[in-house]
């Protein structure tokens, strides 16, 4: 598998500004710790070892001179603030240095490389000495050096105060960029609750081009709520108009003598009573109910149970896991299962409704053994007043073509959508209506 680097980039706007903002930080701190610190206290210590390197010549000269109870070696010595002692043990194998050390392997380089007779050099930190070791008279003489002659003293101390500004720093960074990034995500939240229907108070804060994104947001959804208001009050209006003669009609054939004719005439006007209420409930799509909690379980029961009581062969498949309350617009997504519930029967002989949850989607599956949608008509099927075949005209006990779209448009009023496909256990259609949690 081919490596891509965007996998390393975190896929959040937060992330992907801390990344740019701790990568300047931590590529400066290996820069300055690379070329000042390797060079700069290397050259130091290189100079400041060669300076210390005549003194312990001549130390060592004085020593050979005078024996091991010379006074002026002593003197020299004493002036010079070295130690000087014989010992008789055999010197360390290696050289010696603390871990931490930054500048010891610079110390004990150049040492070697001035003093040929060296045999080995020991670092201690506790006094922080140089303890150098030459053969003598069939013995050894220990020359100790404070450290401070031959190096910098606490060299560590610069990462420290670089380290420590640079946490400082990036976390003053963090903070104002966290106070610059709150506002685009209350306004990412707000754009998402407004896709599922919910309205959430917002008000523009932080930078300038978010507050001009946050009042172009604010004007947007005003004037999608001000569109679906009109609509539904207009749409009230219709209904309104339209069912009051369809009720003088339903009446007047009601009086009149019951006959093949009059029987005809009620279906029609049975007909278009229903034609009338699903153009008003695809026009209307319960934009304006306010969702609330609700259980889904409950909800998919009593759907179930109301087909089963009108006759439809249709069983609930119990849930695996109990998706618990949701927040929904009951009435709409009630209308969406019903209408896909009330296609299954249309269609098929048996229907099986169930229930599943994830993390962020609730998902109400419908499936049957009728005859199903090609998958190269399914997304056609979706669209308004749309009819696949003859058995779908009404004027053949059909439908007029708007369940389906229906049921999509409540779906992504809810942040979800509607997939339809083949059911693997009935062989029928399988509709899953997405819903966002």
């Amino acid at each position: 598998m081919p490596f891509r680097f965007k996998s390393l980039v975190p896929a959040g706007l937060y992330g992907r500004a801390a990344l740019i903002l701790v990568v300047p930080v931590v590529t400066i701190q290996l820069v300055v710790s690379v070329t000042f610190i390797q060079r700069h206290f290397e050259g130091v210590t290189r100079q400041m070892t060669q300076g210390l390197v005549p003194q312990v010549e001549l130390v060592l000269e004085r020593r050979q001179a005078e024996g091991a109870e010379g006074p002026q070696t002593a003197a020299l010595a004493e002036a010079l603030s070295f130690g000087l002692e014989e010992v008789r043990a055999p010197p360390p194998a290696a050289d010696l240095r603390e871990w931490w050390d930054l500048t010891g392997g610079y110390v004990t380089q150049a040492l070697r490389t001035a003093l040929p007779g060296l045999e080995a050099v020991e670092l201690r930190s506790t006094p922080a000495t140089v303890r150098m070791w030459f053969p003598m008279d069939g013995g050894h003489l220990v020359v100790d050096v404070p450290r401070r002659r031959v190096s910098v003293s606490n060299p560590h101390q610069l990462l420290v105060w670089m380290i420590f500004t640079s946490v400082l720093m990036t976390g003053v960074a963090f903070y104002f960029l966290r106070a610059q990034l709150r506002p685009i995500t209350r306004l990412a939240m707000a754009a998402e609750a407004f896709g599922k229907g919910q309205h959430v108070a917002y008000r523009p804060r932080g930078a300038q081009e978010v507050r001009a994104a946050g009042r172009a947001f604010l004007d947007m959804r005003a004037r999608i709520e001000r569109h679906i208001e009109s609509r539904t009050l207009m749409l009230s209006g219709v209904s309104h108009d339209l069912r009051t003669p369809l009720t003088r009609l339903r009446l007047g054939l009601s009086l009149l003598p019951e006959d093949e004719e009059t029987r005809g005439l009620q279906d029609d006007v049975a007909q278009m009573q229903r034609l009338v209420d699903e153009f008003l409930a695809f026009a209307r799509g319960d934009a304006m109910e306010a969702a609330e909690p609700t259980d889904p379980v409950a909800l998919v029961r009593q759907v179930v149970e109301a087909a089963a009581r009108g006759g439809q062969a249709i069983r609930l498949s119990q849930p695996a896991a109990d998706p618990g309350i949701v927040a929904l617009r009951p009435q709409a997504v009630t209308r969406a299962l019903e209408n896909l519930v009330g296609n299954a029967g249309r269609y098929a002989t048996e229907t099986v409704v169930s229930l599943g949850v994830d993390a962020r989607h609730l998902r109400l599956v419908v499936e049957d053994n009728g005859p199903g949608i090609p998958s190269d008509r399914r997304d056609e099927a979706m669209l308004p007043f749309a009819r696949l075949g003859n058995e779908r005209d009404p004027n053949r006990g059909g439908g007029v073509g708007l369940g389906l779209s229906i049921a999509a448009d409540i779906a992504r009023s809810h942040g979800g959508q509607l997939v339809l496909g083949e059911s693997s256990a009935l062989g029928g259609l399988r509709a899953e209506l997405v819903l966002a949690r």
